[in-house]
């Protein structure tokens, strides 16, 4: 479990210190859309720190994430999901049963629709499939405002009413949101309080994910590999951590985190791609990517990375299992 100091967290035990008497509530809340709707983006402003990759390249999501947001208030458990979209292989699949199991279990559903994008019938889809979740209250949430004007917007959100009368899914609440601003953020998280059930903390102050670490800089080397890639290689990409282990004769003061990692792609022509010429684009992805896990785990880290092929890894049940799918 990663556990990163939240400075800004109220303890659970001054719920009380409004004078509100309100009872304290904790949950679990997923953010549901289609690829590149915005949820990793949303789920990172709404925990006050990066716990989910972010990318412009759709189906950068591969598992849920959860992130934690504590409050004098509420405790809530953000689960970030894949993008539902239609599966051309079995990891996309598998990606697919991640989301309907995940929406299946929590207390409330956000649906991610971008500001900046008409409805489409991937939309259309996925409202269809909320509302026969009948039990589960939904919020839309319309995403990336800071990207319209406002007549724009007001256009989207009364296309977003209309999609819920349409297929009959209830909302809860419509709320405009940009992460990216710091926009409303704090709004939704008052909307999805109350909507979840009444109870006491489900994770201890402080903490902000309960991500493995191994998982969370396996991701962070993968958000550095997919920045400038194009084509199909973005989802030809996976990252394994083979081995995370404290140098050996360091000095307290000094201590090294080595961390052996693998990149994998499907094909022997992608491999050049993601070394680049004379390994000068794999060095980039390690030195941004090292940047991010020396401030995620708070000590200095040698990071050695490998690229291999597993061949054609997102059809195939074997590998996907070897790759943690």
């Amino acid at each position: 479990m990663v556990v990163m100091n939240a400075s800004s967290a109220v303890p659970p035990e001054a719920a009380d210190a409004s004078g509100s008497g309100a009872p304290h509530r904790s949950g679990f809340a997923c953010f549901v859309g289609r690829p590149n709707a915005g949820k990793s983006t949303l789920t990172n402003a709404l925990v006050g720190t990066k716990v989910a990759i972010t990318s412009n390249r759709p189906q950068t999501t591969r598992h849920t994430v959860r992130g934690i947001v504590h409050r004098p208030d509420a405790q809530l458990v953000l689960v970030d999901t894949p993008g539902l979209h239609k599966p051309r292989t079995l990891l996309g699949e598998r990606l697919n049963d991640v989301v309907r199991t995940t929406w299946a279990e929590v207390d409330v559903i956000g649906f991610c629709l971008p500001a900046d994008q008409r409805i489409g019938p991937g939309d259309r889809f996925i409202a269809g499939e909320l509302a026969q979740l009948r039990r589960t209250p939904k919020i839309a949430v319309v995403t990336k405002t800071d990207l319209v004007t406002p007549d724009a917007l007001a256009e989207q959100l009364i296309a977003v009413e209309q999609l819920g009368k349409e297929l009959g899914v209830e909302w809860a609440e419509i709320v405009p949101v940009s992460a990216v601003r710091d926009e409303q953020v704090g709004l939704l998280a008052d909307l999805l309080v109350p909507l979840v059930p009444e109870g006491p903390p489900l994770y201890p102050d402080g903490d902000l994910t309960d991500e493995p670490e191994q998982v969370m800089v396996a991701e962070l080397i993968r958000e550095a590999a997919l920045e400038g890639v194009r084509d199909e290689l973005p989802h030809s990409i996976a990252v394994v951590v083979e081995e995370m282990l404290p140098r050996e004769g360091r000095p307290e003061d000094r201590p090294l985190l080595d961390i052996h990692a693998n990149v994998y792609i499907e094909r022997p022509s992608q491999k050049g791609i993601v070394i680049g010429p004379k390994g000068q684009r794999l060095k980039e992805v390690g030195s941004t990517s090292r940047k991010h896990i020396e401030a995620l785990l708070g000590t200095p880290v040698y990071l050695d990375l490998h690229v291999k092929v597993a061949k054609d890894w997102q059809r195939d049940p074997r590998q996907l299992r070897k790759l943690g799918f």
